[in-house]
């Protein structure tokens, strides 16, 4: 057996149940937006030093199978929805660990301060890109399970604040604007104290 079955020179592949499509298949988009996301999770995993946030990358990766499998199981005809409510809470309580730690949530970042930290977020520019195409399958008619949009929102988010971890961790200091700035805050997170 060669991985190279030739089935797909046309411009065609399989999704779960053997069902042939387009290789520009909203559904095949979203597989390919989310093998992307967990490689690059991958590479950002092997090049953390915090081992806790490696641990935690390694299982989001194992959990965007399961919402790769949904999207590929045919529009999810005949398929459980494989992301429940408790993958969302966990994703949730995770978000509501960090923001607590002091000095987390202050400012918008500018990536590239640690090489760790770029590569997270980097990860969750995917991660948004995913959802996005999630949303595009959705709203022409895919089917979507009810907690994969609301799994991938805050998965995004807790991207962003892993980076702020591995940041702070390396004792960088990556906010975007100086703390004295006077200029307008459009973010909630911007509402608090950048020196915290």
């Amino acid at each position: 057996m060669s991985i190279a079955t030739r089935t797909g020179d046309a411009g065609e592949t399989s999704l779960i149940g053997n069902s042939r499509v387009s290789k520009a298949d909203l559904r095949v988009e979203v597989c390919g937006c989310l093998d992307e996301l967990v490689s690059q999770l991958g590479f950002a995993r092997s090049i953390c030093e915090h081992a806790d946030t490696r641990a935690l990358l390694e299982d989001l990766q194992r959990q965007l199978f399961l919402v790769a499998e949904e999207a590929a199981s045919g529009g999810g005809t005949g398929t459980a929805a494989l992301i429940e409510a408790a993958h969302v809470e966990a994703l949730t309580r995770h978000v509501h660990r960090i923001e607590a730690q002091p000095g987390i949530v202050g400012d918008w970042t500018l990536p590239g301060g640690h090489v760790g930290a770029a590569a997270i977020d980097v990860a969750r520019t995917s991660c948004r890109r995913a959802e996005r195409a999630l949303v595009r399958l959705k709203e022409t008619g895919g089917v979507v399970g009810a907690h994969t949009l609301p799994f991938m929102n805050r998965l995004s988010d807790l991207l962003w604040l892993l980076g702020r971890v591995v940041e702070q961790a390396a004792g960088v200091d990556g906010r975007l604007r100086d703390p004295e700035s006077s200029a307008p805050r459009w973010s909630r997170a911007w509402s608090r104290d950048p020196t915290s």
